[in-house]
C-alpha cells in the first residue's frame, strides 16, 4: 500500500506583520512635514478610519507613481504548495526574502502534487497567445494516475537510498518539483503589488497577465490578506489599473 498522499491545495498564512494605510501616509507625508508626519499620525486613532484627504493622498500616490511610500512595512507569509511554485517565486528578487524548508537537513515529506478537477489541463494556441481548457474527464485520470505512479515510485526510491545511508543532499535528487515544501516569505506592500500584478488575472488590470494556475491560488491569497490590512492602499492599487507604483 503507498504511502504518500496527493494533494491539490496550497496553503499561505499571515504569520505577522507591521502593515496599515498609515504606514503610507506617514511616509509619504515626511516630504513636507517632516518629522511631524508621525506627530499628525499619532494624534489620531487610525483604527476609526482614514479621512477623505488621506485616501486622496493615497490615491495621488499610485496614480503617479510615487512608490516609495508603499515600501515602509512588512509581512510574512508561510506558504505551503509543490516546489516548482516556489520556483516561480525566485523571479521576484526585489523586496522579498525567503526562507525554505531544506531537503537537505531533514527528511522531506510524502506529499505530492496532483490538479484538481477544476484545473484546466490542455494548452491551445501558439507560444505567446494561447488559452487553457478544462480536460476531458479521461485526461484528468490519466493525469492524476501517471502522476501517481511516478511519484509513489520516486518516494521509494528516496526512501531505499535514505535506508542505505545517502546523504539527504543525494536522496532528495529523485524527487520531482510536485513534492510540496514550505517557505517563509517576506514582503513590503509595493513588493507585493508587483507580484500581484503579474500572478493575478484581474479584470481591472491595466496589462494582462498569464500566470500558472498554482502560483496564482497563492497569490490569490496573499492579496485577500494585504486587502484586510490596508484596506485603501488595495482599492488605490485595483482602481489604477493593479499596476505597481
Amino acid at each position: 500500500m503507498s504511502s504518500i498522499t496527493l494533494r491539490s491545495d496550497v496553503t499561505v498564512e499571515l504569520v505577522k506583520h507591521n502593515a496599515s494605510d498609515a504606514d503610507v501616509l506617514w511616509a509619504a507625508r515626511v516630504s513636507t512635514l517632516g518629522d511631524q508626519a508621525a506627530e499628525m499620525n499619532q494624534c489620531r486613532d487610525i483604527r476609526t478610519g482614514l479621512t477623505a484627504r488621506d485616501t486622496g493622498l493615497i490615491n495621488y500616490l499610485m496614480r503617479d507613481r510615487h512608490g516609495s511610500p508603499f515600501e515602509h512595512n512588512s509581512m510574512t507569509f508561510l506558504v505551503t504548495a509543490p516546489i516548482f511554485v516556489f520556483r516561480e517565486f525566485q523571479r521576484h528578487r526585489v523586496g522579498w526574502s525567503y526562507n525554505e524548508a531544506s531537503g537537505r537537513y531533514r527528511e522531506l515529506e510524502p506529499v505530492f502534487y496532483s490538479p484538481g478537477p477544476d484545473r484546466k489541463l490542455v494548452q491551445q494556441g501558439r507560444p505567446g497567445k494561447y488559452e487553457f481548457v478544462a480536460g476531458t474527464e479521461h485526461q484528468h485520470q490519466a493525469a492524476e494516475g501517471h502522476i501517481w505512479h511516478a511519484c509513489d515510485e520516486a518516494w521509494e526510491r528516496y526512501q531505499e537510498m535514505l535506508a542505505a545511508g545517502i546523504a539527504r543532499e543525494v536522496a532528495r535528487t529523485v524527487l520531482p518539483v510536485g513534492t510540496y515544501s514550505s517557505m517563509y516569505a517576506t514582503c513590503n506592500a509595493r513588493s507585493l503589488m508587483h507580484f500581484l500584478s503579474l500572478r493575478t488575472q484581474h479584470e481591472q488590470a491595466a496589462a494582462p497577465s498569464f500566470p500558472q494556475r498554482e502560483i496564482e491560488m497563492v497569490a490569490e491569497q496573499m492579496e485577500a490578506e494585504w486587502a484586510a490590512l490596508m484596506p485603501s492602499t488595495h482599492a488605490a492599487f485595483t482602481t489604477h489599473g493593479r499596476v505597481a507604483p
